[in-house]
């Protein structure tokens, strides 16, 4: 497995690009804006996307959903809980979706080529978080950050989601190394050591 990230749009939003080096099938999680950037990539290293999946509704990070959706024709994945259709009326903080849109939740499986991404609902920055668990890599979205976790004042932030979500990720078994939606990547052994809020979570919740 390949991971490559690349920074993109006004707010650093990472976008991962994680390819099955095997047969150059890839994925590429919150296409966040610079779909042109994406491409580029894409085409320089001879990659077939195959799948686009959203970790959350805020629009820093599905900006250049549509121009990925084009240049490769490969569908495109979202909680439905953080999504509304656009024949609906506008929901700020929710994912404008299509009928082309496929939704996904706790504990579907996508492939792409040998790669399995597993569907954990982590809500608490949005009702419709989820966090992308493939091999030893979670993608954690504006979930868990370095040192720190999403913000949960944002319309359809739950602050008592986030913690239990948090917890969640701290109950699952050995390291995982950590590609979150902004800032610097770091692992799951770092973030039970030093991340404050997942050690108020565990107190918060009794079970320090």
């Amino acid at each position: 497995m390949q991971i490559k990230g690349i920074p993109v749009g006004q707010l650093g939003t990472n976008c991962y690009i994680v390819t099955d080096e095997t047969c150059g099938k890839c994925a590429v999680i919150d296409p966040g804006d610079e779909s042109g950037l994406i491409l580029d990539y894409l085409e320089a290293n001879h990659l077939s996307c195959e799948v686009i999946m959203l970790t959350h509704g805020h629009h820093d990070h599905w900006l250049g959903l549509d121009g990925v959706r084009e240049g490769t024709g490969a569908p495109a994945y979202i909680n439905k809980k953080d999504a509304f259709l656009k024949t609906g009326p506008a929901k700020p903080m929710k994912f404008p979706a299509d009928e082309d849109i496929r939704y996904y939740a706790e504990g579907d499986t996508i492939q792409v080529g040998s790669l399995s991404f597993s569907v954990l609902e982590t809500p608490g920055h949005s009702s419709g978080s989820v966090c992308l668990v493939c091999e030893n890599a979670i993608f954690s979205g504006d979930t868990l950050f370095r040192d720190s976790c999403g913000r949960t004042d944002f319309e359809d932030g739950d602050m008592n989601a986030m913690l239990r979500s948090l917890l969640r990720l701290d109950s699952l078994q050995g390291d995982y190394e950590v590609y979150p939606g902004h800032m610097e990547y770091t692992s799951l052994d770092r973030e039970r050591a030093y991340n404050y809020y997942i050690t108020y979570a565990k107190n918060a919740l009794g079970k320090a």
